[in-house]
Order: structure tokens, then sequence, then C-alpha cells
């Protein structure tokens, strides 16, 4: 078993599926901000240009990026490869198997094209990284749960307070509050059997981690949504979530989450509601009948 391997074994609910050798561009941009300036410098160089870096030797890689051989030779082996040879196959597979330039819009079409296109791809992206068995381990945790209670602030917000108006239209009782001082105290009153989930695109709001690091304290499992892999967020979390990894500025932060959260929020209610299909119906039924009469004639 390799060092990957292990680390995957170790960690399952904090890193992305353990054959993530086979998207290592989604995986290079999911954990770019936890690298070093060194190793940020080299991962940049081989998301700029993944096609040139496959071609090239290591003096050609240490003249693109600035890095030093010695630097170059610790990224691979931080990613688990004997070195710059078996990281260049590795990415020469990666960009067989996804047939397309790696995490660039199209250069021709319309803006609307390009736009359309990024969330396609990100789409995909999300679906890359995510662990099955997490992912199902998340949503029967939420099934069994006596509250769910979601933290976040910002573009995140909506985000979680769609996830709890789903959840409740089958039956599990969840709360998003968007103060961020009552999100706290909700923290405080979380005990054994309660979740929190905190939705954070960048991993890092304090708001949000601070409200996990109390819900924890206070025996709630804990779950997270994020796009930035080994995040402050992950460590508090005893399960993690990804959607689309991508290193967030305040241009990007609503294309690379918005879309990708809420996929993984319907696909979490989608398997609960097929999981209770008996009781899910019941409810919708019985909701939907109630929701009719607040229609106009």
């Amino acid at each position: 078993m390799s060092r990957r391997q292990k680390t995957v074994k170790k960690r399952s609910s904090q890193e992305p599926q353990s054959d993530s050798r086979r998207a290592l561009l989604t995986y290079l941009k999911g954990i770019l901000a936890s690298l070093n300036p060194t190793e940020r410098l080299i991962a940049q160089c081989v998301l700029a240009d993944p096609e040139k870096v496959v071609i090239s030797s290591i003096a050609e890689m240490k003249e693109s990026c600035g890095a030093s051989v010695g630097s170059i030779v610790g990224f691979c082996r931080r990613l688990d490869f004997t070195g710059f040879a078996e990281f260049k196959i590795a990415l020469a597979r990666d960009l067989a198997q996804s047939g397309l330039p790696a995490g660039h819009l199209e250069p021709n079409g319309s803006l609307f094209q390009k736009v359309f296109h990024f969330h396609a791809q990100s789409l995909v992206e999300t679906l890359q990284v995510n662990n099955q068995d997490t992912f199902e381990t998340v949503a029967q945790t939420l099934g069994k749960a006596r509250h769910v209670a979601f933290y976040s602030i910002g573009l995140s917000h909506p985000v979680a307070y769609t996830a709890s108006c789903k959840l409740m239209l089958i039956g599990v009782q969840a709360s998003a509050h968007f103060d961020s001082h009552i999100q706290l105290i909700s923290a405080t009153q979380l005990r054994p059997g309660d979740v929190a989930f905190g939705i954070s695109c960048s991993g890092t709001t304090r708001e949000t981690v601070h409200c996990m690091e109390v819900a924890k304290s206070k025996g709630a499992t804990t779950i997270c949504l994020t796009n930035a892999m080994n995040s402050p967020i992950t460590e508090r979390s005893d399960l993690s979530l990804f959607a689309t990894p991508s290193e967030i500025n305040y241009f990007q932060a609503p294309l690379a989450s918005r879309i990708t959260q809420l996929a993984v929020i319907d696909a979490l209610f989608v398997f609960l509601a097929m999981k209770h299909k008996n009781k899910t119906a019941g409810l919708l039924q019985q909701s939907g009948e109630e929701l009719l009469k607040r229609r106009l004639a």
C-alpha cells in the first residue's frame, strides 16, 4: 500500500476519493491553498499549462516555475510520487482521461457558452473529488439526526438555507439562521445526536469554523461542504464533502461554489428521499396539498 493510499485510508472523511490520481489536476486545485509558497508556485505552473509539463524535463520545469530541482522532487513526493517522471505519467493519464484542456474555459464561443462550460466542468470535478462511501455516510447521518443545524455566511448562506428547507420537506428537522451571533448560540445548544453542517467556499470563514468548533465540543457530529481541501473547516469536521476545488477570489467564488454546492445538497436530498420513499411521498403530498392553497386561482 502506497503512502498516498495509507493517508486516504487514515483520513477517508477528509480527503477526496482514493483514486484521486485519476483527477490529479482537480486534486491540485483542491489543496492549492494549503501548500507552502514554493509548492504553490510549482502547482500553479502545472495548472497553467499541464500539457507543457508532460513534455518538459525537470530542468525545463525548474526554468518555468523558478523552483529548485529539489523542491520539484519534494513536491512530487508530497503527492506520493517517487519523482518527477512518475508525476508526469500520472499527469498525462489525467489529461488523456479528461479529454479536455485542464481547468480553463473554452477559448471560443460566447461569454454565455463559457459560463455554462465552466459550470459543467465544475460539476464533473465535484463528482471526481467526493468519496462515494463518505457521501453515503453523510446522507445516513443526516437522516438519523435529531436536528441538523447549518452554519454559513455570505454567498454560502443561500445554499445552507436551501439545504435546510429540502431536509424539512422530507421530515428531517433542520435550521439555518442568518445572523452569525444566533448561529453561535445555536451551536452552544447542540448535543450528541445532533449534526452541525458548515458550508464555506474558502474553508476559512472565521464565524463558520468557530460554530463548528463549539458544536463539536458539545458532542454534535460535524459535517462540512467546502471548495478547499485541507482547510480549517475540514480539520473541525468528522465528515467532509467537497465542491469543485478552486483558488478562491471574489470573482471566482460565485462560479466555483454555488452550482456545485447546490448539486451536492440535491444529491444528498435525493439519496434520503429514495431511501425512505414511502415516508417521503407522504410528506411531499401533504406539503403539496397545503401549498397549492397558496396559489392564485
